[in-house]
């Protein structure tokens, strides 16, 4: 077997997400809770006019996921708790060696360490609830790690952060060679380009510690677009620069020395709570499509659309979706999405040119 996760711009069967449940993530009464479903449901709705979309749900919110979502999306009732299905839910990959066999790697998913705030047991089953459902081999990991954590080019590069799959909550016996043997093993994955951190607002106590996902994304193969905060305010202004420091001159699995895409922050710095992480780099690409992160700035929003459209091949049209709702929650688009990769299209194609 020789696992690959193909590039997330390479073609899609169809977008997986799970539905949310009420909780202290959702909102603290019920005006709040409605805005966060409708920030969700927006996001799967427009999606399903890029390519299909199948949304696990609790059977408590059936009736409400019915009422918001799109008839077009797919529902499949099970037990859900956490409902970040980029995290807890399978990492699709191919098999080169083997046209049309999906993989679906089984990550190890304890709640972004299990620091007593979240429920992950019903949730932490859905990697092997999907693989039985798409009829792909499941790949056992022991790893924890969280889809977020990751990204990577289709072909053998990775982006991660050493303070997530370093965490000693998730793993207190791994090394970066431990790390990197076991997503060479179930990802493919030969060069490994490790930053020291994420985003600040992300190491509050509802973060994940540093996810790699609201920080950089790979574009076309050879360049990277980087958040880059532009208000010498916000702690962030000098961390983009020093991850900006860090990834020039680095080169991919192919030799190439990455080309850096600046992808400017909106120019909201704060909420109610503090220093905001609001990054349009936290974006899903689609058949044709890129689903953008709104934050009702019309001037960023458009900017962010534009170099991302330009960032990815095949003429793609981006769309925003205002997520501010979604990152009040503790995360953006890319958090609440999956993507599982057409097998035809991946074995030929791996940057969806």
């Amino acid at each position: 077997m020789a696992w690959r996760m193909p590039h997330e711009g390479a073609p899609h069967d169809r977008t997986w997400m799970a539905f949310p449940n009420e909780g202290q993530t959702t909102g603290d009464d019920a005006a709040e809770q409605e805005r966060f479903f409708e920030a969700w449901s927006a996001v799967a709705n427009a999606i399903i006019d890029f390519e299909p979309v199948t949304m696990v749900v609790d059977p408590s919110q059936t009736e409400r996921a019915r009422r918001m979502l799109s008839s077009e999306i797919e529902l499949v009732e099970a037990p859900v708790d956490e409902f970040w299905f980029r995290d807890h839910g399978p990492t699709f990959v191919v098999d080169d060696e083997r046209p049309g066999v999906l993989g679906a790697v089984d990550w190890v998913f304890n709640g972004w360490g299990d620091r007593g705030w979240s429920d992950f047991a019903k949730s932490a089953e859905h990697a092997r609830l999907v693989s039985d459902l798409v009829g792909s081999e499941l790949v056992s990991s022991l790893l924890v790690n969280e889809g977020g954590g990751i990204h990577v080019d289709g072909e053998g590069t990775m982006l991660l952060t050493e303070t997530v799959q370093l965490d000693k909550r998730r793993n207190p016996y791994a090394d970066k060679a431990r790390v990197e043997a076991e997503f060479a093993r179930t990802l493919g994955i030969s060069t490994f380009i490790w930053l020291p951190r994420g985003l600040t607002r992300d190491y509050d106590d509802f973060g994940t510690n540093g996810h790699v996902d609201i920080v950089a994304a790979f574009g076309t193969p050879g360049t990277v677009m980087l958040h880059k905060q532009n208000n010498p305010e916000h702690p962030d202004y000098q961390v983009s620069r020093d991850l900006r420091a860090i990834l020039a001159g680095q080169t991919d699995a192919m030799g190439r020395e990455l080309e850096i895409i600046d992808l400017p922050a909106p120019a909201t710095i704060r909420d109610d709570e503090g220093f905001v992480d609001y990054s349009y780099v936290n974006h899903l690409v689609v058949n044709g499509g890129i689903i953008a992160c709104g934050f009702g700035d019309e001037s960023g929003d458009a900017q962010a659309r534009e170099i991302l459209e330009a960032a990815y091949p095949g003429n793609r049209r981006a769309v925003t979706v205002d997520a501010r709702q979604i990152f009040a929650g503790g995360g953006g688009i890319h958090c609440i999405t999956q993507q599982q990769p057409s097998l035809i299209a991946a074995q030929s194609d791996e940057s969806g040119a």
